[in-house]
């Protein structure tokens, strides 16, 4: 017989403990990794920790080779096709024009920053010899009023689209947990529903418009009346997605946990608060992605015309200028619209798997 080596297996224990410890801990973070739109973080991570290497390889290649490889396709193709379209403003930009124009505003939006800064630094210099000489009533707090630079119309678009969401979520949540709960609430909206649904935000500018400019009849207040209009003609379009899931989700609630809410004679908002809103949160989530998608689309139109100083006006603005680099600036804007609603719905995304839970998690 031979001997058994115990320290030998101690190490060998100690070891597999460790890898299994690895693994689990990369098996949680896949989890977030599909959460922030990151999958191939996964089989990189198990190819390193040395699980089935060429197995991790096919993986990889699956989930982050071949979007690259489209990608780069996509950029091939359009620098190959762009120079043979011809535009009244000359030929259509290719990947390369576009990228320097990318530089461009991000150059321009430093040399604005500093405009800025020493803007307020003169203003506060002023202000202080004003004090040191004993005239602090001549001390004056003035607002820049220069140009906004393309981060500026990026985070006004950002802030509008959030305001306007926000208010759409706050109507369209109880709204549709009414018309979940009762039949009689459910028939009711369910017309107005299919009519408006389907009312494009072009249409309801016009009336947005009218009606801000009668009821807010300053534009010195908290918000800008452009502000206002964008804001406004989001909510009014991105609310139904919302309404609807909401609705279905609550009347899809099983009818015996409202039964048991009969039996323990629940109150109305006892039984909402920890029967309908736990149970319906993933189809209410689902809507709420939805309508945040919706109003991005929807505020692009909306600035347009509003002359909300956005996203939306930066590529009228360009329309309407129609210099040489116009078209490659708009193509920067219609990257980043792209972009940041993609990360608008990651970031839904990741709330929406905070608060709900599936069978994988």
């Amino acid at each position: 017989m031979t001997a058994i080596d115990h320290d030998s297996l101690s190490v060998d224990e100690a070891r597999e403990a460790r890898r299994e410890r690895r693994f689990t801990r990369i098996n949680s973070a896949d989890k977030w990794f599909q959460v922030l739109g990151l999958p191939w973080m996964t089989p990189i991570l198990k190819a390193v920790a040395g699980d089935n290497p060429k197995a991790q390889v096919s993986e990889i290649w699956r989930l982050l080779g071949v979007p690259l490889l489209a990608i780069v396709a996509f950029l091939g193709l359009w620098a190959a096709l762009a120079p043979t379209v011809q535009t009244s403003l000359g030929a259509i930009p290719g990947p390369a024009q576009v990228w320097d124009q990318a530089l461009n505003l991000h150059h321009d939006a430093q040399a604005k920053a500093a405009k800025e800064d020493k803007f307020y630094e003169r203003l506060d210099l002023r202000n202080e010899k004003l004090i040191a000489a004993g005239q602090a009533d001549k001390v004056k707090h003035i607002a820049y009023t220069g140009a906004p630079s393309y981060y500026d119309q990026i985070w006004t678009s950002i802030k509008t689209v959030f305001f306007g969401f926000l208010i759409a979520s706050a109507v369209a949540i109880p709204m549709g947990v009414m018309a979940g709960l009762s039949p009689t609430a459910n028939a009711a909206l369910n017309p107005i529903i299919q009519i408006f649904k389907p009312v494009s935000p072009l249409a309801w500018l016009p009336i947005v418009t009218m009606i801000v400019s009668a009821v807010y009849a300053t534009n010195d207040g908290m918000f800008s009346k452009s502000f206002l209009v964008s804001a406004i003609t989001v909510t009014l379009c991105s609310l139904w997605p919302t309404l609807i899931n909401t609705s279905l989700g609550v009347s899809a609630i099983d009818k015996d946990l409202i039964n048991v809410s009969k039996v323990l004679k629940m109150s109305t908002w006892s039984k909402i608060q920890k029967l309908v809103l736990p149970s319906a949160l993933p189809l209410i989530f689902t809507g709420l992605r939805l309508s945040l998608g919706v109003g991005w689309m929807v505020l692009i139109a909306a600035e347009m015309l509003a002359q909300n100083p956005g996203l939306g006006k930066f590529v009228w603005d360009e329309f309407q200028n129609g210099s040489s680099q116009s078209l490659a600036r708009i193509m920067v804007a219609v990257l980043t619209i792209g972009i940041i609603g993609f990360l608008l719905d990651r970031l839904m995304f990741a709330i929406q798997s905070m608060f709900t839970f599936s069978n994988n998690r």
